[in-house]
């Protein structure tokens, strides 16, 4: 659905966007990650045709950015981080307006209207001023605007920046409804975001692509052996828990046991095991045998943060001023 391969974005000396290549299946929500000046919004630019890339290409919907830029802005819905909306027209008149510029038939744009309120869930404020609405509303309205012609591909550039949990929620749980009919790219820095809400992942940095994957191949490839928590006890309560730790240490394929906390006489564990070793049911085996209880035992993964912190932790050669 979206393929981009050596996109590059130059403005004078300073390289905002560095070569970089990912391509997006149809029906995804990939999120487009990096911290603020990354060069996410100039990328998001680029597939939307508001600017030219300085090299490579891009495809979206099968349609070359260059060549073919009507037809790409035809198939795809932009919500930019401040919406664009006109605060003097009511909410109902601005979708009707918005879809009549986006090429949505007379005949059909009544239809397409309810629809996109019922969506979006802005049926209560269809006729009042956008003004009036708060900022999550307007979010919304700016989202009804972005599926109003019924795109194929969705580019959302930063949705939730400067929304409140409450509203952050509902946001986020609206574009998971999107996907499926829609393919998304969500440009964001709010590591959750990606987590709650992309099955897909791309990471920049400095302008530079670091990984593209899915959240768990990710924390596979970067971690490589397998970590598990164990909570353990025994039925009197007095177990020590160095006995239990040197227990775990002689499973075999265990390669680091560390304790983690006692809480209500229960034990926590983390077990680390050798490269490609899955050692859960020998450690399972090992606390029954000894006769203890097993309150719980389950793999942890890095978390996205983790997984950023690492993909970024090495310096890059700087590319000039800050990219957009």
């Amino acid at each position: 659905m979206i393929r981009v391969e050596g996109l590059t974005k130059r403005y004078a000396r300073t390289v905002a966007v560095d070569n970089i290549s990912f391509e997006v299946e149809k029906g995804q929500i990939v999120g487009f990650l990096g911290p603020n000046g990354a060069g996410k919004t100039t990328t998001m630019r680029v597939l939307t045709c508001f600017m030219p890339p300085t090299a490579g290409s891009a495809r979206v919907a099968g349609f070359d950015i260059m060549q073919q830029p009507l037809e790409v802005k035809k198939r795809i819905g932009y919500l930019p981080e401040t919406p664009p909306l006109y605060p003097e027209m009511e909410v109902i008149e601005y979708l009707n307006f918005v879809g009549r510029l986006k090429g949505v038939s007379k005949a059909a744009l009544k239809a397409r209207i309810d629809e996109v309120i019922e969506r979006c869930a802005i049926g209560d404020v269809r006729t009042k001023l956008i003004s009036k609405l708060s900022r999550g509303y307007r979010q919304r309205v700016g989202l009804a605007q972005a599926i109003i012609h019924n795109p194929d591909v969705l580019i959302l550039d930063e949705p939730t920046a400067g929304l409140d949990p409450k509203q952050i929620n509902e946001t986020r749980k609206l574009i998971k409804n999107l996907a499926g009919s829609h393919t998304i790219i969500l440009s964001t820095h709010i590591l959750p975001e990606v987590e709650q809400t992309c099955q897909q992942v791309v990471i920049i940095h400095r302008g530079r692509l670091v990984a593209t994957d899915s959240v768990d191949s990710l924390t596979h490839r970067l971690r490589g052996s397998e970590t598990v928590a164990v909570e353990v006890a025994s039925s009197n309560g007095d177990l020590d828990p160095a006995r239990i730790q040197e227990r775990l240490e002689q499973v075999d394929g265990v390669t680091r046991v560390m304790f983690r906390e006692t809480k209500a006489s229960r034990h926590r564990f983390e077990v680390e095991s050798a490269q490609g070793r899955s050692v859960r049911s020998d450690v399972a085996r090992s606390v029954v045998q000894a006769g203890w209880d097993l309150y719980e035992l389950h793999a942890s993964s890095l978390s996205l943060e983790e997984i950023f912190l690492q993909l970024t932790a090495t310096d890059q050669p700087e590319t000039g001023a800050t990219a957009q």
